[in-house]
């Protein structure tokens, strides 16, 4: 922290004051030192600085800055008078004098009392300026510690090091990386209280940088110490002397504690080089980080000074009000607007409008998420409490200093937060009720607006649900997270929500609140109907969110067929079945997919996939490579029935049926639809064999087509074929279905042959040879109802999958 120990305030304006006696000699204060006026002010009427014995930075205006440098403790009102019209050029009269030192001067404890006693002085005591100060060294001792230091900032020294800590700070943070570090130091408590002491250790010597480029611009710097700013341990230096220095000056001694931390980021890469201990390149982000506060130009920090001397404006926050009165159509042209050159007042109002909506929404932030913190602030004193008794009992005396550390951080932030709020509601109530004093409709306007604040806080502060609850890992800490009405529990794509898993029996404890687990939510996509498909769904279509550990089968390609029943309500029954008929000429190749997947993760409910394909093959077709699958998966499903089936039919034919052939076969397919759309009301046992029965049916169709071609042996007599798909689920098993897939062909001496494929939920699927007469060996499904492996709740990010 830099510059002066406090911010120069303007004079208050002469008023009527009793008359004195003119033989009256004027003595100064104790320790009043006059600064003169500040060099490259951007006042039009550059303001002159005096400081008291106290440090008190005073503004003056050029008269009383005259009288007050006329006062030599010897001259009387009436030789003063003289002096400052001689050094004015305007006729001073003594009473003119006697009116401002009794209007101002004195009040300002500049002056002593007429009686000769020291004045009674009121320090002023602005919110974020610094408390509780102790002076570590005095001004004498300060300029001779740092008096070596000053040589640092020749240019011929400066250059060079900036370079190198900008390039350190590249390779620390784009490509060796902190990872190491972090690891070493946090896991030896030595090493990570050696980085805080250093950080520590660095701050002071920041302030050594302010005091040396002072001396090196030849100024004086005065006492250096440390206090609570905000309730956050702080060191200052006294610099108010380079106030008279030039704009260049003022501003290398602002930057001078940056300067400095550079150099400590120096000689910890340097440390690192030699040593090879990783936990030391911590001391560079530190470092780093420390620089970036301290240019943020929002409180008294060093930013906040560069931006004062660049202006010449040492007081920016009294400027506020007077701005923002001036931005009032109306008053642009009054006196306190105007009182800066226009180039300062423009950057003036640039800082302003950009500072107070960020405090104003900083604040705002603050009583917003302060349920949160405090929730957080709380899980973690227990947290480190526990381990503070545990490194008590080892013996571990380094631990437990380091979590004392630990607990003091999360403290401080909180009664630094308790200060400003109880500090601004302070100023308020008092500032209103002065304003508001004889006034009593403002005054009720102003009791309004207070109870409908208190209406607001207690709104968001009020305990409903887990507003208490602390800040996870895995939360994403946005500004709108900080509002409880825009927390939302549904589950969408780029949202935080929840959903109910299964937690594996070899994985551990179920997750909690307190210790929650990472996990991966797919999202799936909207997913069309296969061409040449159709079929029948359950529910209102809407795809349920993906709570399975394993893939989303991808879509159908064309020419296959997918009957996919994803069921996550409780309670519900979902059926989704899908017939489609194929014709592949003998140009293409058979490659067709016919996949019934019946999916559950929920409690008392039914899911029913069915998927029927029948592959027609017209004239020599030379790769045939069909393929049936099937698979009934229950996670996280209690009491419930999960049956898959898929049936899947191919047929070789010598050519194109005829037309009484394509009449049959569109009755068939038909009376399939019509069984299709009253399939919820068919016991599962009779699924397979229903569906067996179409098959039949389009194989004599197709058969009959074959004898009417011509005599037998004149034409080819239909080939037929099929796979047959049986999964297995074991109970407890979170990866899927587990099993072996199952098929077989008869040959009955027309070269026909077929087979249905199953999948149930529990058990192992057995399957039945057909006899060696029938045209289609049949599988005998196994579906039971189980109960389902223990639930947990997880909360994770949802992802989409395709």
């Amino acid at each position: 922290m830099t510059a002066p120990p406090s911010t120069p305030g303007e004079a208050p304006g002469p008023v009527v004051a009793g008359p004195g006696a003119d033989a009256d000699v004027l003595v100064r204060a104790d320790g009043v030192q006059l600064l003169g006026e500040v060099p490259g002010s951007g006042y039009r009427r550059p303001p002159a600085l005096a400081r008291r014995g106290d440090g008190q930075v005073i503004s003056l205006t050029p008269l009383l800055h005259q009288v007050l440098l006329a006062v030599d403790d010897r001259r009387t009102v009436a030789e003063v008078a003289e002096q400052v019209s001689t050094a004015t050029g305007r006729g001073v009269r003594p009473e003119d004098v006697r009116q401002l030192v009794d209007a101002s001067l004195r009040p300002l404890g500049l002056l002593r009392r007429a009686d000769g006693t020291e004045p009674e002085v009121r320090r002023s005591n602005p919110l974020l300026a610094l408390k509780l100060r102790r002076v570590v060294t005095d001004p004498a001792v300060t300029r001779r510690i740092t008096a070596p230091f000053a040589v640092l900032f020749s240019p011929l020294i400066v250059v060079p090091v900036v370079v190198a800590f900008v390039a350190v700070s590249a390779w620390v943070l784009f490509s060796q990386g902190l990872a190491a570090a972090t690891a070493q130091a946090f896991g030896n408590p030595a090493l990570f209280l050696a980085v805080v002491v250093l950080t520590v250790l660095s701050a002071g010597f920041h302030e050594f940088g302010h005091a040396a480029a002072a001396r090196y611009g030849g100024s004086t710097p005065g006492a250096m110490g440390f206090g609570f700013y905000l309730f956050w341990p702080a060191f200052y230096t006294d610099v108010t002397d380079s106030y008279t220095l030039g704009r260049a000056g003022r501003v290398r001694t602002d930057l001078g504690g940056l300067y400095f931390n550079a150099l400590v980021v120096l000689a910890s890469f340097g440390v690192w080089w030699l040593t090879g201990w990783h936990a030391v390149l911590l001391l560079v982000a530190t470092q780093i980080l420390q620089m970036i506060r301290q240019l943020l130009p929002l409180l008294r920090f060093d930013g906040y000074h560069v931006l004062a001397d660049l202006t010449g404006v040492p007081d920016l926050y009294q400027r506020i009000g007077p701005i923002l009165k001036g931005l009032v159509p109306g008053h642009w042209h009054q006196p306190e607007a105007t009182a800066l050159k226009t180039w300062a007042r423009v950057v003036v109002i640039a800082w302003v409008l950009i500072v107070v909506p960020l405090m104003a929404l900083s604040l705002l932030l603050v009583v917003l998420s302060l349920p949160r913190l405090l929730g957080t602030a709380w899980a973690a004193l227990g947290k480190q409490a526990d381990l503070l008794g545990a490194a008590f009992d080892d013996g571990d005396v380094l631990g437990a200093l380091a979590r004392v550390l630990a607990m003091v951080a999360v403290v401080v932030p909180f009664l630094g937060l308790a200060y400003v709020v109880v500090r601004l509601v302070k100023g308020a109530v008092t500032g209103v009720a002065r304003r508001t004093e004889g006034r009593p409709g403002r005054r009720a306007l102003a009791a309004v607006l207070a109870a409908a604040l208190v209406a607001g806080l207690a709104w968001a502060w009020w305990p409903t649900d887990d507003r208490y609850r602390p800040v996870r890992a895995w939360e994403g800490g946005t500004v709108l997270d900080a509002v409880p009405a825009s927390s939302s529990s549904a589950l969408t794509e780029g949202s935080l929500g929840s959903a109910t898993t299964v937690w594996p029996a070899d994985a551990g404890p179920l997750p909690t609140a307190d210790r929650p687990v990472l996990a991966m939510v797919l999202v799936p996509a909207d997913q069309q109907v296969a061409e040449g498909t159709e079929g029948t769904t359950g529910g209102d279509g809407a795809a349920p969110t993906w709570v399975f550990p394993f893939d989303r089968p991808p879509a159908p390609g064309e020419g296959d067929n997918q009957a996919l029943a994803v069921n996550t309500e409780d309670g519900s029954v979902l059926y989704d079945v899908t017939f489609a008929l194929v014709w592949v000429d003998e140009d293409d190749d058979a490659l067709n997919r016919n996949e019934a997947y019946a999916l559950a993760s929920c409690r008392d409910c039914q899911t029913v996939a069915v998927a029927f394909q029948v592959v027609l093959l017209v004239g020599s077709v030379d790769v045939v490579v069909p393929q049936n699958l099937s698979a009934a998966v229950n996670y996280a499903c209690v009491e419930c029935v999960t049956y898959a089936l898929a049936t899947q039919l191919v047929v070789s034919l010598p050519g194109e049926l005829g037309a009484d052939g394509q009449r049959a076969l569109a009755e068939i397919w038909a009376d399939l639809q019509e069984f299709g759309e009253g399939i919820e009301g068919i016991p599962l046992a009779e699924l397979r064999d229903r569906l067996t029965e179409f098959e039949k049916r389009i194989l004599d169709v197709v058969q009959q087509e074959s004898t009417d071609a011509g005599p037998p042996g004149e034409a080819d007599d239909p080939a037929t074929g099929a796979t047959t798909d049986d999964g297995t689920i074991t109970d407890g098993d979170p990866a899927g279905p587990t099993g072996s897939d199952s098929g077989g062909t008869t040959d009955d001496g027309d070269g026909s042959s077929g087979s249905t494929g199953t999948a149930t939920t529990t058990g192992a699927a057995t399957s039945t040879p057909a006899p060696s007469t029938s045209p289609a060996p049949t599988s005998a499904p196994a579906s039971t109802t189980e109960a389902g492996t223990p639930s947990a709740t997880s909360t994770a990010e949802a992802t989409p999958t395709g």
